[in-house]
């Protein structure tokens, strides 16, 4: 897609199947907050931006030509025809297809794999609120402020792999903190190539992962799909079982195709939003 320069940002015209909330606030990222006017504000790949969707009309306000080229259309998976998915994943389960039509607009981030991989591993066993509050203040200690804001960056593994598991207690993370001082480790060390999973067998890319203490397939899976942009993979958390077992009886995500991932998303979205299916 291509967008145009305007004050303080850009502009890219014609953006279907794209609804802000239900991307953005949904448990992909844990980085975006919502303001008053139903835009959002985040940081991903040190840049602090702020997004508004008007009609089809996507304005990323503090992004750059090269910015949008570089991160932003990818980021959104912009390039991705989301409604004829949307539609081919229809004919696989009626459900499907009433989950599908239900949150059209829910795409898939490609977001950075070291920050996918290390909010996944604070997101076990928690909800979303308190991961964000983890993922905030681990910014806030470790990450570096962003000129004239107060906003910070994402810290790096490096940074992360000099730390020691109580440097870590200002994050009241528990448990999580020595998985997320492994994580860093092995990563900054290339015992674990995130770049590489991208291209190996699925399930080759899997294990790789699990390499890392305290992560497992769901946190691989979740990695996978919003880190590395693997869309066949298909998380399966405690929403997603009761939905499997509730509405796809018999069914395995290897069932949902090359798609299975978005499938997951329309899913764990259609799930949450509908409790009186599981009374």
């Amino acid at each position: 897609m291509n967008c145009e320069v305007i004050e303080n940002g850009i502009v890219v015209r014609g953006v279907t199947a794209l609804n802000l909330r239900e991307t953005l606030d949904c448990g992909q990222s844990f980085r975006w907050k919502e303001n008053g006017d139903s835009s959002f504000t985040g940081v991903a790949y040190n840049r602090l931006v702020t997004v508004s969707l008007r009609d089809n009309d996507l304005y990323i306000y503090g992004a750059s030509e090269k910015d949008f080229i570089n991160i932003w259309n990818k980021y959104f998976d912009l390039d991705l025809d989301y409604k004829a998915i949307a539609q081919d994943i229809g004919k696989i389960h009626p459900v499907l297809k009433e989950a599908s039509e239900y949150a059209p607009g829910i795409r898939i981030l490609q977001q950075e794999p070291w920050e996918a991989l290390c909010t996944f591993i604070i997101s076990q066993n928690n909800n979303i609120k308190r991961i964000k509050g983890i993922v905030e203040r681990l910014c806030r200690v470790f990450g570096e402020k962003i000129e004239g804001t107060d906003y910070y960056t994402f810290p790096t593994a490096e940074k992360l792999s000099q730390c020691q598991i109580e440097d870590l207690a200002p994050l009241r993370a528990g448990f999580r903190n020595k998985y997320i001082i492994d994580g860093a480790r092995k990563v900054a060390k290339g015992e674990v190539d995130l770049e590489m999973c991208r291209t190996l067998d699925y399930e080759e890319a899997r294990q790789e992962l699990c390499k890392i203490k305290g992560v497992g397939i769901k946190v691989a899976d979740c990695t996978l799909l919003f880190g590395l942009h693997r869309i066949e993979a298909f998380p399966v958390d405690v929403w997603m079982k009761r939905a499997l077992e509730k509405l796809f009886p018999n069914m395995t995500p290897k069932d949902f195709g090359e798609y299975a991932g978005i499938a997951q998303q329309y899913i764990f979205h259609y799930s949450r939003m509908h409790p009186e299916i599981f009374e």
